[in-house]
């Protein structure tokens, strides 16, 4: 080690002249204007003639300002000013500390914290992770400063105080709940701006832009308040989410896939837990974003339909070994058409909002295919069919696509993850993507069943999950078509009669203008049944019972 000049020979000096000496440095002088000694070298104002015997020196004043003035004297003087760690301070190897500082006895500076030059850590004082300690601050004995704190120039911190946090205005952010969501999960100190994000309508999503690894701003991450009006179970929700994203990381691993692209990949609060709450109990929730991936609201070309039919399928196949009966019910009897049919009877017979009349043709519809609507509930409840990990809301813009081949990437909007039947999952695409109209088409005449999406959907379905499906499985395949298109319109029909409390209308007709758009797909694939089933058949590559 080589020599060292201390400006300053006052109680604090004597502490550095200790450290210095258990450090290695020798000989240690002192420039002081008033103490003397043999150890004395001179006044300070003598650093510029010191300058020839001496390559390194600090500046040990325990005023801030004379320690930061005189740090730089000596900086721009030509000196080697180090910082001087004491052996028993606990410094992270990720820290930095910069030229004039003094990490006393027993001090702890943890991880990713930037100390500016001139600043005295005290002995026993601890800074947490990420903060910025400036210039010339002086941390005081046993103090605490916490993480993401921003210690200003020459501020001291007294002797035994605890310093929290003081947060950043963040563009974007237009309520404390937000804000706190934000710093829950750790991006409060790096984002650089939040904006709203897709198309849901509900849950309450934001894009969140950090950093990237060039410095510009990059859509990092996709924080989301759940709407607690329709997910009344949110611990549960996200125990599912977990346990299937997970699971299913393991799964995409094993395939030779990229999991940070398969799955999301949800993010765990900084204390751990699967989602924070805000201070109005409201659970907010934070995913990665996959970035070069797009997704689309409707079916642009039928192509699209193919690769939705191979992603939903290979989802279900991906998660055929995870024990269904461990997920949580989050929307209980969700595409029970049993249920769904007994709550029509139910606000038919009630008729609070005196619209039955006008809707009798629709209301008959659905009765004369009430039998029908038991079928899967009894084949299920007999053990024909086994309940699989399902995702129950199997639209095309439930999956992101990759941007460069078009191809499906990954399935999103995991909520309703629950037990099901792989038919009713298949019948909610079929009932979606395979219609030549809108939900709400007015002209009926517009509305059909096209078998050739359908027939497109099964081929691409079947490419992917038919190994894994049982023959009462892909006879069940066309049913869930039907049925789901059933209960659909049947869900439509009883808002209608309850007075549209559920789903949002543009007119009064809307819901029974919807009703009528689903019962008419109903009665085309009955009409066009057996070619339903023989196209299952044909693409399974095998017969199996009927």
């Amino acid at each position: 080690m080589p020599s060292l000049l201390i400006l300053g020979a006052g109680g604090f000096g004597q502490m550095v002249k200790e450290t210095a000496g258990l450090l290695g440095y020798a000989p240690v002088m002192f420039l002081d204007d008033a103490a003397k000694g043999a150890d004395v070298a001179g006044k300070c104002c003598d650093y510029h003639a010191k300058r020839a015997e001496f390559d390194t020196a600090v500046a040990a004043f325990g005023n801030s300002d004379m320690r930061l003035t005189w740090t730089d004297k000596l900086l721009q003087a030509g000196y080697a000013v180090p910082a001087l760690i004491h052996p028993s301070a606990v410094v992270s190897p990720s820290a930095v500390i910069g030229p004039g500082c003094f990490i006393m006895q027993r001090a702890v500076v943890n991880t990713h914290t930037r100390i500016e030059r001139a600043v005295l850590v005290n002995s026993g004082a601890v800074v947490d992770h990420d903060t910025t300690v400036g210039a010339g601050a002086h941390v005081g004995l046993g103090s605490v400063v916490k993480a993401y704190c921003a210690i200003a120039p020459g501020r001291k911190v007294e002797a035994g105080e605890v310093v929290f946090s003081t947060r950043r205005q963040i563009d974007g952010v237009n309520s404390r709940a937000l804000e706190d969501a934000l710093y829950a999960f750790g991006f409060g100190t790096q984002c650089r701006y939040v904006k709203p994000f897709g198309a849901g309508h509900i849950n309450e999503t934001y894009a969140v832009y950090m950093p990237g690894a060039d410095g510009a701003d990059e859509l990092t991450y996709v924080l989301q308040r759940v709407n607690t009006n329709v997910f009344k179970d949110p611990a549960g929700v996200m125990e599912n989410i977990f346990g299937v994203t997970e699971f299913m990381r393991d799964v995409i691993r094993a395939e030779g896939g990229d999991p940070d692209r398969g799955t999301l990949s949800y993010i765990k609060t900084k204390c751990g837990h699967n989602y924070f709450e805000d201070d109005e109990g409201q659970p907010w929730r934070c995913y990665n974003y996959i970035p070069d991936s797009v997704c689309y609201q409707t079916v642009e070309r039928p192509e699209q339909f193919y690769q939705s039919a191979r992603s939903f399928g290979h989802f279900l196949k991906q998660l055929g070994a995870y024990p269904a009966a461990s997920l949580h019910e989050t929307i209980p009897h969700f595409h029970d058409t049993v249920r769904r049919y007994e709550a029509f009877e139910k606000a038919l017979r009630r008729d609070v909002m005196d619209r039955a009349r006008r809707c009798r043709p629709e209301a008959a519809f659905a009765q004369a295919r009430r039998e029908d609507c038991g079928r899967l509930v009894r084949q299920q409840e007999q053990g024909l069919l086994p309940l699989r990990v399902t995702h129950n809301d199997t639209k095309l813009n439930n999956i992101l696509f990759d941007a460069a081949t078009g191809e499906g990437l990954c399935i999103i909007d995991l909520d309703t993850i629950m037990p099901g039947l792989a038919a009713n999952d298949f019948g909610d695409s079929i009932r979606f993507g395979a219609s030549t109209a809108a939900e709400d088409e007015p002209e009926l005449d517009k509305v059909h069943f096209d078998i050739g999406l359908y027939e497109l959907y099964v081929k691409g379905y079947l490419e992917t999950a038919g190994e894994v499906l049982t023959p009462a499985e892909l006879d069940s395949l066309p049913w869930g078509a039907r049925l789901m298109t059933l209960e659909c319109g049947m869900r439509f029909l009883t808002d209608f009669l309850q007075g549209d409390t559920y789903f949002k209308t543009a007119y009064p007709e809307h819901n029974l203008v919807r009703a009528r758009t689903q019962f008419k797909l109903v009665q085309e694939m009955e009409q066009q049944f057996d070619a339903m089933r023989r196209l299952v058949r044909r693409y399974a590559g095998q017969e199996y019972g009927q």
